[in-house]
């Protein structure tokens, strides 16, 4: 992973502030974020864990499908970068995978077995309420996190945090629970849509997810109503299924 571009940062900081409009997709929204901390500093990966109404992780969006599974071996193993930064508020970076294994050692395994090699993670933090955590995964052993580009990951994860606080259903801490919750029920439908449409074009569980977002974005519709409909009632998105 290399220095943070200045014009990639500004482009995706922009594209943040963009989507924070009414109505926004909170899914939509937080699988964007974790697409584009992956390209802003050239990781093979990540993924990003939100806490539901009891507190605990929830895994809810992943760059692709092999980091989902990683995510959720970290959650049932209860142990993990996510779970740390999320425990304690602060950053955790560039820790060798190699040399984690007393730290962490079912999920370091794991994750290298996955092909990873070094893991950071960023909890998403308003002050001191901190509501989930970003994982960032490296292909190379080593200090892969530039000490100036901290700051500027965490600024993205910070900016998250914000966006999701400030979405105009969430007016209280109530309602964010609320609505964090409906994102982690809404993942269960999505998971079973990308399985089945996966399965009936006979294409991978990657593509199939991008095909979903694709349509609900040209559609103007929301991840969970495709979902849904393609779980449900797949012969009315012709377009989908051609």
């Amino acid at each position: 992973m290399g220095t943070v571009s200045v014009e990639r940062l500004a482009t995706i900081f922009v594209e943040v502030a963009d989507t924070l409009v009414d109505e926004f997709d909170l899914l939509d929204f937080l699988h964007m974020l974790t697409a584009r901390a992956t390209s802003l500093v050239g990781a093979p990966a990540t993924g990003l864990m939100l806490a539901d109404e009891r507190g605990r992780l929830e895994f809810v969006a992943g760059s692709d499908e092999n980091v989902r599974l990683v995510e959720l071996f970290q959650l049932q193993n209860d142990q993990g970068p996510c779970l740390e930064a999320f425990r304690t508020g602060r950053p955790v970076i560039n820790v060798d995978l190699e040399a984690a294994t007393e730290r962490w050692p079912r999920f370091a395994t794991r994750a290298a077995e996955a092909g990873f090699r070094s893991v950071h993670a960023f909890p998403l933090r308003l002050r001191t309420k901190v509501i989930g955590a970003l994982n960032v995964f490296g292909d190379t052993t080593g200090g892969n996190f530039d000490p100036a580009d901290v700051p500027i990951m965490q600024a993205l994860a910070d900016v998250a945090t914000i966006g999701l606080i400030q979405e105009r259903a969430i007016r209280r801490s109530e309602a964010l629970t609320e609505q964090l919750q409906g994102a982690l029920n809404s993942r269960i439908v999505i998971e079973q849509a990308k399985g089945a449409l996966a399965q009936v074009q006979d294409i991978s569980v990657d593509e199939a997810f991008r095909r979903i977002r694709a349509y609900a974005r040209s559609n103007n519709l929301r991840l969970t109503e495709v979902a849904y409909l393609i779980v449900t009632d797949l012969a009315s998105l012709p377009g989908l299924t051609r």
